[in-house]
């Protein structure tokens, strides 16, 4: 499919072919909502722990003796049951790691894309990898392109540009990504997708190939 490459100031002044085979298929959203539950399980430290009643510290000695005091029948003051005591059932240190073929992996990475298209949300933009790295000019820019009143923008360059990654730096919901760090859950937090030639170029490239 043909979309429209902007310049810098907000003008159509060329065309791009994006591949049906990324950027036009039927979006697979339960594969998409598996890569979200998994990227975002992987995130997670799990370093929560909690101590039980033979960890935390006192009740060594059984508080008053067994019978002919009138109180019922205590063993320890650090049961659970007790204030200080241990915590029952509580979390320990665990993986919360997902596994997940790398066929359906590129899957939802090609229904995220299709589903940006078909919403209208991609916006290609020249000349942006050599934009001066002050917030000012980034600004301004993002305000000129298609979709300025979007309430987020990810950009995305085809490898690590410093000025790019300067100029958005202060902006308040601005996002920039290098294009083989495509993933589901910045795809989705952020409304418009404001690509390169050359990261549509990686793009073709990482997931475009016939059987992917």
């Amino acid at each position: 499919m043909q979309v429209p490459v902007y310049d810098l100031e907000g003008r159509a002044v060329d065309q791009i072919e994006l591949a049906d085979s990324v950027f036009g298929i039927t979006p697979n959203i339960p594969v998409m909502h598996q890569a979200l539950v998994r990227q975002l399980a992987n995130a997670r430290a799990g370093t929560h722990d909690t101590k039980t009643r033979g960890e935390v510290r006192g009740g060594g000695r059984k508080p008053w003796r067994q019978k002919g005091t009138g109180r019922a029948r205590q063993g320890s003051i650090r049961a659970p049951h007790w204030k200080g005591g241990g915590v029952v059932w509580g979390p320990h240190p665990r993986s919360y790691r997902q596994e997940m073929p790398k066929k359906m992996r590129r899957l939802a990475i090609r229904s995220l894309l299709s589903v940006k298209q078909r919403e209208n949300q991609i916006v290609v933009v020249r000349g942006l990898t050599d934009i001066e790295p002050k917030t000012k000019v980034m600004k301004g820019v993002l305000q000129r392109l298609p979709l300025a009143t979007a309430r987020s923008t990810l950009i995305v360059v085809d490898q690590r540009r410093d000025n790019v990654r300067r100029a958005a730096g202060n902006l308040e919901d601005v996002k920039v990504l290098v294009a083989h760090n495509m993933n589901i859950r910045d795809g989705l937090k952020y409304e418009r997708m404001i690509l390169t030639p050359e990261a549509v170029e990686v793009i073709h490239r990482l997931w475009a190939q016939e059987g992917a």
